[in-house]
């Protein structure tokens, strides 16, 4: 088994939560995109990384099933284990910063693969919903809180690849944000917590805590 690093993404205020992110830092023992896919699908995480070239931060991101030319979480969470200026993603080049307690990352709305903006008029509705059957990639949302800017909300990937639920989706967040316009603090799954705010020309900024679980 190639070794690999396991971080939560998007931490709660308390440090728990998070979505879970396999990394593979040498990415170059297995440059196969079939070998890649297979130890992604093995692994079982939401999404796995591979780092290509740790210098210049070039990545490789894999759900269990496919390949993606951009992730948020991967990239908040590669980007605070790497400590480097930018990712470099099949999609484009990601700006990263730490700040504090946070990492951050500067994407486009139109790198995120498409999702199902779904809102709800409550939390509750949200807290209460079922998950789907697969087929839609749903992203379900309510208002905690309008004038602030708090959102509650769940993610339903849809793929039945044994991932029915993702904690924390840091794409899905991006494309909120660049469909609301507006600096979002959103309450995702069973606490994990996603900050964004819209920047000029089309950017948005996705950020969150990052601990290194093993």
């Amino acid at each position: 088994m190639t070794d690999y690093d396991v971080l939560r993404v998007f931490c709660g205020p308390s440090g728990g939560y998070g979505n879970e992110l396999g990394v593979v830092r040498e990415g170059s023992l297995m440059p196969g995109q079939d070998d890649r896919q297979a130890l992604a699908a093995k692994l079982g995480f939401s999404e796995t990384v591979f780092v290509d070239d740790p210098e210049r931060g070039v990545i490789d991101i894999y759900t269990p099933v496919s390949r993606l030319p951009f992730a948020g979480h991967p990239c908040v969470g590669t980007a605070w284990l790497l400590d480097v200026p930018e990712l470099v993603t099949p999609a484009g080049a990601v700006g990263t910063r730490l700040d504090g307690e946070f990492t951050w990352i500067e994407a486009r709305a139109e790198w995120a693969p498409p999702r199902t903006l779904r809102q709800y008029a409550s939390a509750a509705e949200v807290d209460a919903l079922e998950v789907p059957p697969p087929g839609e990639w749903i992203y379900a949302w309510a208002w905690e809180d309008e004038a602030a800017g708090r959102v509650r909300a769940r993610a339903f990937p849809g793929r039945d690849d044994g991932v029915d639920e993702d904690e924390a989706t840091g794409a899905a967040a991006l494309l909120l944000t660049d469909r609301l316009g507006r600096a979002l603090n959103i309450t995702q799954g069973r606490g994990s917590q996603i900050l964004t705010a819209p920047q000029p020309y089309g950017w948005v900024e996705v950020g969150g805590r990052v601990v290194l679980e093993r």
